[in-house]
């Protein structure tokens, strides 16, 4: 009798959160449509502007930055997606069948805790994985289709995430830390409020140390440097004896004349320059560490889920319970 209830389950669950399924699913079909419509549709309008103002002193950039902005709020709806994901999975998904007593009714009916908690996490999981790769390859192709007509980089964190399998690891890390944080509380509007900030707190964290995730690049040179373009510069400045002074103290020479900027600061202590960068080369392995973090999380979340699972039962099996 197990054996086919263990087969409905995951039709059971996609019934029961079938609402859900059909927003996320919605979701994605609209940010492909964006897409699209501003590729293939609004892109030659926007060239044409952009060649009009490249020989005209007065012109209009409506039209570039509403394409801009359009693939810009397309990858920043799918970054900040696994924000969602994390309140559904804390509220909806299991802290609400935890507060109205649905999900011990379930561990009556020959199913085990257990299975029922892996059906919960791999059925959304399945659809998550699905749509986030969609998601990410219509970003990708969008994003890159008119370089010249954005105005934003492969660093800023919506284009970051978006461009790849982060956005999935995330998704996944926020569907875990939403299952852990409904066990634990077993009540589904404060699982909702902690997961989210939860969420939250972690994204937050990651961006403030992604620059550290890989080596950054690190020039020094007698004269001022300019990065190449394309990298994500991540600090320059001063060599004042031989140490790292971020930016440059012109207040040290004010009054003099620009030329003789350079030869004020060198009477200062100032003997050359640095800049610290990552080129475009490093995105693949930033972004990758990060997404290794991210999975690594959720495996412990989902990890530590199933034991907090054990010690609601009891490790009581469903069959006595109905029994009793």
């Amino acid at each position: 009798m197990s054996a086919p209830a263990l087969r409905g389950l995951p039709r059971t669950v996609l019934r029961l959160h079938r609402t859900s399924l059909i927003v996320w699913a919605l979701f994605v079909l609209l940010a492909i449509a964006a897409l699209v419509w501003t590729v293939e549709v609004t892109a030659d309008g926007a060239l044409r502007e952009q060649d009009y103002c490249a020989r005209h002193d007065r012109c209009s950039i409506l039209t570039t930055m509403a394409y801009s902005n359009r693939i810009r709020l397309v990858g920043t709806f799918a970054c900040y997606s696994f924000l969602a994901v994390a309140a559904f999975a804390g509220g909806a998904l299991i802290g609400r069948e935890l507060d109205n007593g649905t999900a011990r009714l379930a561990w009556t009916q020959g199913i085990s805790p257990a299975r029922w908690l892996a059906a919960k996490l791999t059925v959304p999981a399945v659809a998550l994985v699905l749509g986030g790769t969609v998601l990410i390859l219509a970003f990708r192709w969008g994003w890159g289709a008119h370089r010249s007509l954005m105005d934003d980089d492969w660093s800023f964190d919506n284009v970051f995430v978006a461009r790849g399998p982060a956005l999935i690891a995330y998704a996944l890390c926020a569907l875990a830390i939403g299952a852990l944080t409904a066990l634990v509380l077993r009540r589904g509007l404060p699982a909702l409020g902690v997961s989210f900030a939860v969420m939250v707190v972690l994204h937050l964290v990651l961006v403030a140390g992604r620059t550290s995730l890989w080596p950054a690049v690190t020039l020094t040179s007698p004269n001022w440097i300019d990065p190449p373009g394309g990298v994500w510069q991540v600090e320059n400045g001063t060599l004042l004896g031989g140490r790292r002074v971020e930016g440059v103290d012109f207040s040290l020479c004010d009054g003099r004349p620009p030329s003789q900027t350079t030869a004020c600061l060198r009477e200062h202590g100032v003997t050359g320059y640095y800049a610290v960068y990552h080129p475009q080369s490093h995105y693949w392995p930033l972004h990758l560490v990060e997404t290794g973090i991210l999975l690594a999380v959720a495996a412990v979340a989902v990890l530590v889920a199933f034991r907090v699972l054990g010690r609601v039962t009891g490790g009581a099996h469903p069959r006595k319970e109905a029994a009793v």
